[in-house]
């Protein structure tokens, strides 16, 4: 039963009138599969892989050389995106989990275990092939540059699993004083990157992390709460344009660059007034998208892609690598990057690859869901586990993939995952001994 106590809980039942909690919003389910599908498209078409005329490998980003590539990731950024729709189903989650009479603990443990169990394998693969590659001594350089890339989309999970540690602070937060969260969050992004650009120490734009991702987090509660389905079309147009327009001072006369994807690690101002102005969007969109939705190929396509999100967002990039690979081995399957032949075959290798992340995911899917075994553990304990599935990828951030982080992160990753799925039931022992 609801706790009428609870401040997580609207009591005002007209502030999500639109929304039914009970039921999935399955045009957020085609947004978030939108995201991650549209992330391999941009990171398919940034690998160019060819030789010289030396017959020497080369490794080129042909999408990056483009001149109109910084002005099109102002619509193709949209990791700001994810981040709303995220903030959408974690407030869900979270009053669902109050409603049944869960803790904080309970929610962080399987959010937790969400984004620790389909990452171990993953850098379990990864401690195979740089060790492997490493004891062959094969070409060092090339390896090394070809891991860093690989290891680039690791970022959203130290991010995520930021954000979804301090969902139930933020909802309480956001129940009790929504615009007030909203200015504290803003004013520390605006700090912390005034400090970073004030300063030249790039290091420093790291403690965004904290606040630009959980205030676009904190706009996607505002979309679940209704806020946005309550404006008139036209004032969501008048906000999405202002916070596009506003990028044009920042990235000209301010210190941001106009590729938005370089204002993404460290994150920056530019994405919170990206994750604004995609809500606006999404929710002029939501008509059409209901429509769409309602028909079963639709559903049929975000169901399949849907239960796969993570496999296809983890293991996407080492596939494109992999492929590109054999590309050099069969004649003709390689044309010389950014060719007119190399921008129409992206349409087949992407298919190519989509097939083969499919089939991956029918061994490493079954990681996406949480496998728990006993009750939760103690708060301690949730905590440490979040530490230990947050440390190994912000360390790739900062330094870049390798064998021994790989090694640490497989190492953190398994201890997480046997902390909050294996913990011994001390609580029904201690409730019989009382009982007794």
């Amino acid at each position: 039963m609801t706790k009428r106590s609870d401040p997580t809980i609207p009591r005002d039942a007209s502030a999500i009138s639109s929304l039914d909690l009970s039921k999935r919003d399955l045009t957020l389910d085609l947004a978030r599969v939108f995201c991650v599908l549209l992330v391999v498209v941009i990171h398919l078409l940034f690998i160019g892989v060819g030789r010289d005329a030396d017959g020497d490998l080369v490794i080129s980003r042909p999408l990056e050389e483009q001149p109109w590539f910084a002005g099109a990731t102002w619509a193709g950024q949209i990791m700001p995106l994810f981040f709303v729709v995220g903030g959408f189903a974690s407030i869900t989650a979270w009053r669902s989990t109050v409603r049944r009479g869960g803790t904080a603990a309970d929610y962080v443990k399987t959010r937790v275990l969400r984004l620790a169990q389909p990452s171990l394998p993953l850098f379990l693969f990864y401690v195979v092939v740089i060790g492997g590659a490493t004891l062959l001594a094969i070409a060092p350089e090339l390896v090394a540059t070809v891991v860093e890339g690989a290891g680039s989309p690791l970022w959203f999970i130290a991010a995520y699993c930021l954000c979804q540690a301090l969902v139930p602070v933020m909802v309480r937060l956001h129940a009790r004083a929504a615009g007030p969260t909203l200015a504290v969050l803003l004013l520390g992004v605006v700090a912390v990157d005034a400090a970073r650009y004030g300063s030249g120490v790039t290091q420093l734009g790291y403690l965004n992390m904290v606040f630009v991702w959980l205030l676009v987090q904190q706009i996607g509660f505002w979309y679940a709460d209704g806020w946005f389905a309550r404006r008139a079309w036209w004032q969501l147009v008048v906000i999405a344009a202002v916070g596009y327009a506003a990028l044009v001072p920042l990235t000209t006369v301010g210190p941001y660059d106009t590729d938005m994807l370089t204002n993404l690690n460290p994150p920056t101002l530019p994405l919170v007034l990206l994750g604004l102005a995609q809500a606006c969007v999404l929710c002029l969109m939501r008509p059409t998208l209901a429509r769409l939705m309602a028909t079963h190929a639709a559903r049929a396509v975000v169901f399949l892609v849907g239960t796969r999100l993570m496999t296809i967002y983890l293991w996407h990039l080492p596939v494109i690598i992999v492929v590109a690979g054999l590309g050099l081995l069969i004649p003709g399957a390689s044309p010389e990057p950014a060719s007119p032949v190399w921008w129409w075959s992206r349409i087949l290798v992407y298919l190519l690859v989509l097939g083969i992340l499919f089939a991956l995911s029918l061994v490493v899917g079954r990681f996406e869901q949480p496998r728990e075994i006993g009750p939760t553990p103690p708060v301690g304990v949730v905590a440490l586990a979040t530490a230990l599935t947050f440390v190994p990828p912000f360390l790739v951030i900062e330094y870049f993939l390798d064998l021994w982080l790989a090694v640490a992160g497989a190492a953190c990753f398994s201890v997480a995952i046997l902390l909050l799925g294996r913990w011994p039931q001390r609580a029904k022992s201690a409730e019989s001994k009382v009982a007794g």
